[in-house]
């Protein structure tokens, strides 16, 4: 599967995007091509720059001022109509989607009503288009990002000051993980950040790969410690298998009950563990004890890591990075004649999902396995 990696060491904003892309093998004139068909009348410069010894691109927008706030309707039209591969298009719309939604949520009103200020300036809608053309040019199947250096200080916005990160950027980056370094000015952008949230499948180290290219987007503004640039890393992870960073975390408990258990267990599957496993251990002194261990994503480690000490009697958890590979996996639906239930499909290997056959189980009074059978023979039928 062919990956990129943005690492947001000096933040993200959308022409650093579009740059790194270009930077790291995406063809500029079908690029340019695809940005020009969404008929803003926009002039683009793509340059080679150097930033801090780093030989950087940079990616410019260039068009007439204009005083009209867009619509997302409006936004998604020009999308719609444009000369544009329809992942690229599906991928654009969803980034304006996300990104109204938290425009929406910060004034307290509709994403109907939002006005793109900033965001719907034609370079916002071109940067944003031109990343998800990029992506698609490229061929990237996933996308991944570090955790983001958001900046600190204030920036000017069309409301006046407003503290970085800006409100929109905060709510974006929400349970991503973050930090501020450096220069105290806006290091990454609502445009940036909607990319990420929209598209991004993790944040945290860089997934295991083999590197096919490297890119270097340059941002407009210098600093006198640091390069301004976003650094994005393409390659490969396996023909059949993805790689994967998580973190585990554990804890050995002697003193909690099988009921604060097997909650605290609950708690941790809603709150996003990839899974929890609980695992009877011999401790010190020959107590029996119980092992609980839960698989997270990097992002979610700290909000979990919390959960598990308030939840049980630990006093506290380690945790570590591990390298995890999972098969390829993707899924049908079929008809049972009792309902429709998904199935999962990871090789020669098929799986009914359990909470369709369990609902469906309660709906009709059958028994589960009966469920379950149906939707295998459903899906071999379907298959053959």
């Amino acid at each position: 599967m062919k990956i990129a990696y943005f690492d947001a060491f000096s933040g993200i904003a959308g022409d650093m995007t579009v740059a790194a892309l270009i930077d790291a093998g995406a063809d500029v004139a079908a690029l340019l091509r695809g940005l020009d068909s969404l008929g803003t009348g926009a002039r683009f410069t793509v340059e080679r720059v150097q930033a801090k010894g780093i030989m950087s691109t940079r990616f410019t927008v260039e068009h007439e001022d204009q005083k009209k706030h867009r619509h997302l309707p409006h936004i998604v039209k020009m999308i719609e109509a444009a000369g544009l591969p329809d992942r690229a298009k599906r991928d654009a719309i969803r980034v304006f989607e996300v990104l109204g939604e938290a425009e929406a949520a910060v004034h307290g009103t509709s994403i109907e009503k939002v006005h793109f200020h900033e965001v719907g300036a034609v370079d916002s809608i071109c940067d944003i288009v031109g990343a998800c053309l990029g992506l698609d040019l490229l061929g990237i199947e996933a996308v991944y990002c570090s955790p983001i250096n958001t900046g600190s200080g204030t920036v000017e916005a069309d409301h006046g000051v407003m503290p970085v990160p800006a409100p929109a950027t905060a709510l974006l980056l929400k349970d991503k993980p973050v930090y501020a370094s450096g220069p105290e000015t806006e290091l990454t952008t609502p445009t940036g950040a909607a990319l990420m949230a929209a598209l991004s499948q993790g944040f945290g180290p860089m997934p295991a790969m083999t590197i096919s290219s490297t890119g270097f987007g340059a941002g407009t503004k210098e600093f006198p410690g640091q390069a301004n640039v976003l650094r994005l890393i393409v390659g490969e992870t396996g023909p059949s298998a993805g790689t994967s960073t998580v973190s585990v975390i554990e804890a050995n408990i002697d003193d909690s009950t099988p009921e604060v258990l097997g909650y605290a267990m609950e708690r941790l599957f809603a709150a996003g563990a990839l899974d929890v496993t609980l695992q009877p251990v011999y401790m010190k002194k020959q107590r029996p004890g119980t092992l609980v261990q839960v698989i997270a994503r990097p992002e979610d480690r700290d909000p979990l890591c919390r959960i598990l000490m308030s939840e049980t009697s630990t006093i506290g958890v380690r945790f570590y990075q591990a390298a995890r590979m999972v098969a390829e996996r993707r899924w049908v639906e079929v008809e049972t004649g009792h309902g429709r239930v998904r199935v999962k499909i990871a090789g020669a290997t098929a799986a009914p999902e359990y909470e369709d056959c369990r609902a469906l189980a309660s709906e009709t009074g059958l028994p589960l396995k009966q469920i379950m059978s149906a939707a295998l023979a459903a899906y071999e039928r379907d298959r053959s």
